[in-house]
């Protein structure tokens, strides 16, 4: 498989990453790990979580995730056969969040404890956090660098002007640049990553990883009515979509998968792939089944006027 490589990293990633959000939600302790198992095994690399997942979870405080894929490095040896790419910003279940250099060194720690790893192949700024200087955030992560805990940086849920105001800092003080960027992008949602954020990431040479990339399961195909809302944990997510341009490109999908003998959850995936900004997008999957699908959209190629297609049924 062809890897991609993450911005100006020096790491190189398959094109498809694994969203291990549903870790300890949505699937248990063991399920996960027999993903994990697959995921590597199909030959992916790219995991990414958080350590505030899960705590929307009743009960949980967050580290949920990271603790289940740190028992499953500590059982399998298989640290190395993965890029581990984690989170810090987002509120914890105790309070505690932001961007401070004294925060981002206790919540590196507890990540590294939890994920049963000296290190972290990605860590990224969960979201922005305006209550702190560019500049101490990024020497934080400057000192993690030599310090070895951390390979390279990365901004979720940044605007495009922050991003480009953290660049620049980057460049005149000499610090670690944001060398991949997370934003909720998929065949739906495009607006604003295309319009905001896509030039600067093209320009910049920083690797996209997206989220959502399903749109919360909508472009599978399996949500169409107000009665498929029960299916999943997420349904109640997706009523947003049942409008005109959402079944509208639900039915682009069904005829480009139809085309290729698959399901449209895979057309999606391919579809944000062949886009050219796109190093790899995240998907979650809850079964081997799910996840056996989803990984041959990396075999998918989507034709001109497929994608021709896809574009203006989700023309915003």
């Amino acid at each position: 498989m062809e890897k991609r490589q993450l911005g100006n990293s020096g790491i190189s990633v398959a094109p498809l990453a694994f969203g291990s959000n549903v870790f300890g939600w949505t699937i248990d302790e063991k399920v996960s790990f027999d993903l994990l198992d697959a995921f590597v095994d199909f030959g992916f690399d790219l995991v990414d979580t958080a350590d505030m997942y899960s705590t929307w979870v009743a009960g949980h405080s967050g580290g949920e995730s990271e603790a289940i894929i740190g028992k499953w490095l500590k059982a399998t040896g298989k640290r190395s056969k993965i890029i581990l790419a984690t989170k810090v910003g987002k509120e914890m279940g105790d309070g505690s969040k932001g961007l401070t250099r004294d925060y981002i060194f206790k919540a590196v720690d507890d990540s590294l404890r939890r994920l049963q790893t000296d290190y972290i192949d990605l860590y990224q700024s969960h979201e922005d956090d305006l209550d702190v200087p560019l500049e101490e955030t990024l020497y934080a992560y400057e000192m993690l660098m030599k310090q070895g805990k951390i390979r390279a940086i990365g901004a979720s849920n940044y605007r495009g002007k922050r991003l480009a105001e953290s660049l620049e800092v980057s460049k005149v003080k000499g610090y670690p640049s944001y060398i991949s960027l997370q934003p909720h992008y998929n065949l739906y949602e495009r607006a604003e990553f295309e319009k905001e954020l896509e030039p600067l990431c093209l320009e910049k040479n920083i690797g996209v990883i997206s989220y959502y990339s399903l749109a919360s399961g909508f472009l599978t195909g399996k949500y169409r009515s107000e009665d498929d809302l029960s299916k999943s944990a997420r349904g109640g997510g997706i009523a947003k979509y049942f409008n005109e341009r959402g079944f509208t490109i639900l039915s682009a999908l069904d005829e480009v998968a139809a085309l290729h003998h698959t399901v449209p959850a895979v057309i999606s995936l391919a579809w944000l792939m062949q886009r050219k900004s796109i190093t790899a997008p995240i998907a979650s999957a809850t079964s081997i089944k799910q996840l056996s699908e989803i990984v041959t959209a990396v075999d998918i190629k989507l034709s001109h006027d497929e994608i021709k297609k896809l574009d203006g049924a989700s023309d915003y």
